[in-house]
């Protein structure tokens, strides 16, 4: 059995600057000693969305100060710590490397040991540091900028069965909340209308559902709910509270239809690949986690497939330094955290797996 470690964790690579202490040995669960985060809403609220370049600033500025408050509600100081871990990759460059520098330097400084985290290996793992789960598992990621089906097999070994060709859900529903003239960020917002709204008033297209495979899309979606306002404003002039809380009640329906699908698609797959998992679990990660409708579907599908669903606590759903504290962790404890530490604005979990569609020239993020 591996010794236990206690490492700081640094993630910037979107609107959060976080930093935690955390300390355990795999396969979990761990302990969380301490977990800060800086937010960026006000700075972006007024665009609807993320601005990179205020992003990096901000990250810039704050991530000193995020890393001071993770080491005092942990009680510690540098030279407590075994060493320290940071998203390289992938995201908005600008805050993978604001963190990346900070995270040398005070390694540098401190004389401790460094590794470089995977941003979705850390949502990859988080089951194992809340429920010490054994690989095999499957995982649904679902966030703002990504959203895939995969196999987590072992530390560093993973199989994408699907995943997005084009927005993912909660770039979606950010976007459909801003159409909305609804806050940011936007799902929250969306759910909170939709507690109150007719989800079979419009009827809202499921892209993708019929085709068998994992892959999604949720453009389409978007732009039906964009034609549903239009045309509701064209008609009476403006929107109506009801309408707003029918057409997000309508949206968030035929994201949890289509995730909910597409999941037990995943599960079938994961199923024939590991006939010897007894227990097969299902974890949800990414901030579309949080969404209490979504995470009701997954249940519900969990169980049709004879899955155990685990989802992670609310504060680790989104952006959070403690899955990149445990992601190092691992993998110091694996002997695999040499080598350069390098920002990287594209890291793909599965690199045997081709491109996604709609990803780019250069390649999908994830």
């Amino acid at each position: 059995m591996t010794a236990s470690l206690t490492l700081l964790g640094i993630e910037t690579s979107c609107d959060e600057t976080a930093a935690a202490v955390v300390c355990g040995r795999a396969p979990g669960p761990g302990e969380i000693l301490s977990n800060a985060v800086f937010g960026q809403e006000d700075l972006h609220a007024a665009f609807g969305g993320v601005v990179p370049e205020i992003a990096a600033r901000a990250h810039a500025e704050r991530v000193d100060l995020v890393v001071m408050r993770a080491l005092d509600e942990a009680g510690m100081e540098l030279g407590d710590l075994d060493g320290v871990a940071v998203t390289a990759g992938p995201g908005l460059i600008g805050g993978v490397m604001a963190g990346v520098m900070a995270a040398k330097g005070i390694a540098a400084g401190a004389g401790l040991p460094l590794v470089g985290v995977n941003h979705l290996e850390g949502h990859a793992l988080t089951p194992r540091l809340t429920d010490g789960v054994g690989f095999p598992y499957l995982l649904l990621l679902a966030s703002g900028g990504h959203c895939q089906l995969i196999a987590v097999e072992a530390l560093g070994a993973y199989r994408r069965f699907g995943g997005t060709i084009d927005d993912a859900p909660g770039e979606a529903l950010d976007k459909t909340a801003k159409m909305l003239g609804l806050g940011f960020p936007g799902g929250p917002d969306v759910e909170r209308w939709a507690e109150n709204g007719d989800a079979d008033r419009f009827e809202f297209p499921r892209p993708l559902i019929d085709r068998p495979d994992c892959d999604l899309s949720f453009s389409g979606l978007k732009t039906a709910a964009v034609r549903t306002k239009d045309t509701l404003v064209a008609a009476q002039g403006g929107l109506y509270h009801r309408d707003v809380a029918d057409i997000c009640a309508g949206f968030q329906d035929a994201v949890r239809a289509v995730l909910s699908a597409k999941t037990r698609r995943a599960m079938s797959l994961f199923r024939d690949r590991h006939q010897g998992r007894l227990d097969p679990v299902i974890a949800v990660a990414g901030g579309v986690a949080a969404n209490r409708s979504l995470r009701a579907g997954l249940s519900k599908a969990a169980e049709a497939e004879g899955f155990r669903m685990i989802a992670p606590p609310l504060p680790l759903c989104t952006d959070n330094g403690a899955m990149i504290a445990w992601a190092g962790i691992e993998r110091f404890a694996a002997g695999i955290a040499a080598g350069p530490v390098v920002a990287r604005p594209r890291w793909p979990l599965d690199e045997a797996a081709q491109p996604m569609l709609g990803t780019g020239k250069k390649g999908a993020k994830a």
